[in-house]
């Protein structure tokens, strides 16, 4: 089924993909999964379980579990050459963001509990000031913020089933301006919405070491209908747009195994359903003849894989050592790369540890270094990028809290 995505909607397929995840993705929410680059869900063991494998909660110890964390993501700027004039060359703006999330379980109610996650699974901001790529995206930003009440239920000490709602917040904001190109021709638009959604996941222990899970995350469609200023070469207007944008469905399998008492390695492939997004198309009304930002654009997007590896380690009773390492493809085919979203294959390194106050109380904190490939677009001469991207970076320092009672 083909999505319309609106010039308010190349936001959310634009602006955290710059940072460190296929597309606008951001798999990092806590300190644990920070620390093991996203793998994160069969080794799961802290609050935050209630959102990367709420399966889990069945086995976790039978009391009260909150966690709080804070992200604090700093993005390198992107610098463009293009190889047909300097004319057209650009940096972005380095940029820099806060990010809090909530995590709580409850105690097994005869094998049943209850969680609820606060995160943040997408969004932050793109900004180009060059003049050439200021004329497709002098800003995108988005915030998306998800609350995902849960529920499971344990079958014995091996099998656990869960399931929850998502309720999902998106606030948007993208502006071009073509002035420094000699044409004025400009966007302004600002929208939000409030969606649903779902998720399920299993997970099954043959043996007290083993951990085999399976989560999914639905697709959930964000639909704006908001205000859009437009300057259509010296006629300033606004119009109703409508928007329809895909938050794609994720789907990951994993595998945690103890190789010793103290040393948990888990396994994790998830893949990105990406290619719910097909075309870039503005519904404007009225329908304006000529409006430029009306024409439907393809875009054709694929469904990505990621692999992640995560290593926690106790060294003694107090201090738990992690560790990751990841492979994140791009879903962007490269005749449809464009400022809005100059994304490429990514490869990730974490590192973190949990230190134990007291029985009821850790303190922990995680960095990820992500590393972007340089991005090469030279298909198409008149095309709007002819040129690479390089620069392309992100790094991320979670801090966090974990309380039991």
């Amino acid at each position: 089924m083909k999505k319309k995505l609106s010039v308010l909607a190349l936001v959310s397929v634009f602006a955290a993909g710059s940072a460190f995840a296929s597309g606008w993705r951001i798999p990092e929410q806590s300190v644990d999964s920070t620390a093991k680059a996203g793998a994160n869900i069969a080794s799961s063991r802290h609050a935050d379980t209630a959102y990367y494998n709420p399966a889990n909660m069945s086995w976790m110890a039978d009391t009260w579990a909150v966690e709080v964390d804070a992200t604090y993501l700093h993005l390198t700027p992107i610098e463009y050459k293009d190889a047909r004039s300097p004319f057209y060359d650009g940096d972005s703006d380095s940029e820099d963001f806060f990010i809090p999330t909530g995590f709580l379980v409850s105690p097994s109610y005869s094998g049943v509990r209850f969680g609820l996650a606060l995160t943040a699974p997408g969004g932050l901001s793109k900004q180009w000031t060059d003049r050439y790529p200021k004329a497709f995206a002098e800003e995108f930003s988005l915030t998306i913020l998800e609350a995902n009440p849960t529920v499971s239920y344990g079958f014995g000490d091996k099998f656990s089933i869960a399931g929850g709602v998502r309720w999902v917040y998106a606030d948007a904001t993208v502006k071009s301006n073509a002035a420094g190109l000699g044409k004025p021709l400009a966007r302004s638009m600002n929208g939000d919405t409030i969606e649903w959604g779902w998720n399920a996941a299993v997970a099954f222990k043959p043996m007290d070491k083993l951990n085999f899970s399976a989560t999914y995350r639905s697709n959930v469609d964000l639909d704006f209908d908001d205000k859009a200023d437009l300057n259509l070469m010296g006629n300033f207007m606004t119009l109703d747009a409508e928007v329809s944008v895909p938050l794609p469905a994720v789907f990951a399998l994993s595998a945690a195994y103890d190789v010793m008492p103290n040393l948990n390695v888990e396994l994790t492939w998830d893949r990105t359903f990406w290619s719910e997004y097909e075309f870039l198309d503005f519904n404007f009304s009225p329908a304006i003849p000529g409006n430029p930002f009306e024409t439907p654009v393809p875009r054709n997007w694929d469904d990505t894989d990621a692999f992640r590896i995560g290593l926690t380690y106790g060294l003694n009773d107090t201090v738990t050592l992690m560790g990751g390492f990841g492979y994140d493809q791009n879903p962007a085919p490269s005749e449809n790369v464009g400022f809005e979203l100059p994304d490429s294959d990514a490869w990730l390194y974490s590192l973190g540890m949990q230190y134990k106050v007291s029985d009821k109380m850790d303190v922990g904190i995680a960095a990820l270094y992500d590393y972007k490939e340089e991005r090469t677009v030279k298909v198409n001469p008149a095309g709007v990028v002819y040129g690479e991207f390089t620069n392309a970076a992100a790094f991320l320092l979670t801090a966090g809290i974990n309380y039991r009672w």
